[in-house]
């Protein structure tokens, strides 16, 4: 060829085996099936897609759905969408460390386990198991009030976990007097007084799956039920599922959460509770800057800054929105909690770096245990950790106090 080189002459041959082996690398198979479904999961998001797979469609809705339009929950997880981090780098950050100190003691990890009701109905293992994954993990769980486990038995089964307790202030005082020295004498030293719930929020989902209280069972809900049939028989052949710490009570169900949930609940009601309970206080349920500085003056020891996941008031505030403008009242007089819509490690870093000493979520666990019963908690908690190390890795921030400072929301 005039102007040009002649071209190379490529030998080709058909490859050997040995050749292609070293570009290959196969999976181990999983022969356990619980793991095998977990591996799938790369986020909390996954979990879920495999919890909807696993559970009736009306259980499922009790997690997932909200209040009304559910407008609260949508503008939640938006908002962490929304938020830039702002990266430093040439720092070294091979070794960096998520842990904190939570109501003075240490967290492995700046996340708390909120507290859910039902739980066991979401699947069978229920609150021991995701106790056992918290005490595991290294951070608190809340039992709720209406958990299907009592505070005794939790502590008896997870006596190692840093477990507090959730708490409805009922009508009858005498009544929640005798609750608090059940939880007292379990040995409990946190208290979560949850104060958003003066009446239940409309939830459509559960209004037309039936799942209200008592149960309203149609025949779409039974179909529904009949399609899961590991499900039903873990429900039939475990205990059954009830208030666990209301046994006792001779009155309907409704009548119960009727007693429960206290349209007159007020700041003297706080006052009585602070009086009465010598451990730490945490008040849920924070959605002002006036009502953040009302509990602190109770004396309180850390609040949540919450609109119930969405399932109370829609259109509520949006809680990491309202995050700095409570944390610059508070002024470090009180620790500062946020939840709804986390949903990864990047969105706890988020709240602590606009102020929150740690991030509580409730739906995040609930979809692991629907999907793996407590190694699905175990599962939720790798996969938000590994989010958040890789993420401060990326920002450059070698502990959870670098991120202050370090967090925008537009």
């Amino acid at each position: 060829m005039t102007g040009s080189q002649s071209p190379r002459n490529i030998r080709r041959s058909v490859p050997k085996w040995s050749d292609i082996s070293s570009y290959l690398e196969f999976k181990k198979p999983k022969f356990n099936a619980t793991e095998r479904r977990l591996s799938q999961a790369l986020t909390v998001k996954d979990l879920a897609k495999i919890a909807r797979r696993r559970t009736p469609r009306s259980v499922f809705d009790y997690v997932h759905g909200a209040a009304e339009g559910e407008v609260s929950i949508a503008r939640a997880r938006s908002t962490f969408q929304k938020v830039e981090f702002m990266p430093r780098v040439l720092h070294d950050v091979s070794d960096v460390s998520t842990e904190t100190t939570i109501l003075g003691k240490p967290a492995a990890f700046p996340l708390l386990l909120a507290p859910t009701g039902f739980t066991r109905m979401m699947q069978h293992e229920g609150e021991v198991a995701v106790a056992r994954s918290a005490a595991r993990a290294g951070v608190p769980y809340s039992l709720s009030t209406m958990g299907t486990t009592s505070p005794a038995e939790l502590v008896t089964e997870v006596p190692d976990g840093n477990n507090w307790f959730q708490l409805y202030l009922w009508k009858d005082r005498d009544a929640s007097r005798q609750l608090i020295d059940e939880v007292r004498k379990a040995g409990y030293d946190t208290l979560v007084l949850t104060v958003d719930t003066p009446v239940a929020g409309n939830r459509l989902r559960d209004e037309r799956n039936g799942l209200t209280i008592p149960p309203t069972l149609s025949l779409k809900t039974m179909i529904d039920f009949a399609l899961y049939p590991q499900w039903w028989g873990n429900v039939l052949t475990t205990e059954p599922i009830e208030f666990a710490s209301f046994r006792s009570f001779d009155g309907t169900v409704a009548e119960l959460v009727g007693q429960m949930f206290d349209p007159a609940l007020s700041m003297n009601d706080v006052q009585w509770l602070r009086d009465e309970w010598e451990g730490k206080l945490v008040i849920k349920g924070i959605q002002s800057v006036e009502d953040a500085r009302r509990v602190l003056d109770l004396g309180v020891d850390g609040m949540v800054v919450s609109n119930h996941g969405g399932r109370q008031l829609d259109r509520a505030p949006t809680p990491l929105e309202l995050l700095p403008h409570v944390a610059e009242a508070v002024n470090e007089r009180a620790e500062i909690y946020i939840d709804t819509g986390i949903l990864s490690g990047a969105d706890v870093l988020a709240a602590v770096g606009l102020g929150a000493t740690a991030a509580m979520v409730g739906r995040a666990y609930l979809y692991g245990l629907m999907a793996g019963g407590e190694r699905g908690v175990d599962k939720m908690f790798d996969i938000m950790r590994a989010e958040a190390v890789r993420t401060m890795q990326l920002m450059g921030a070698q502990n959870v106090s670098e991120l202050r400072g370090r967090v925008t929301l537009p």
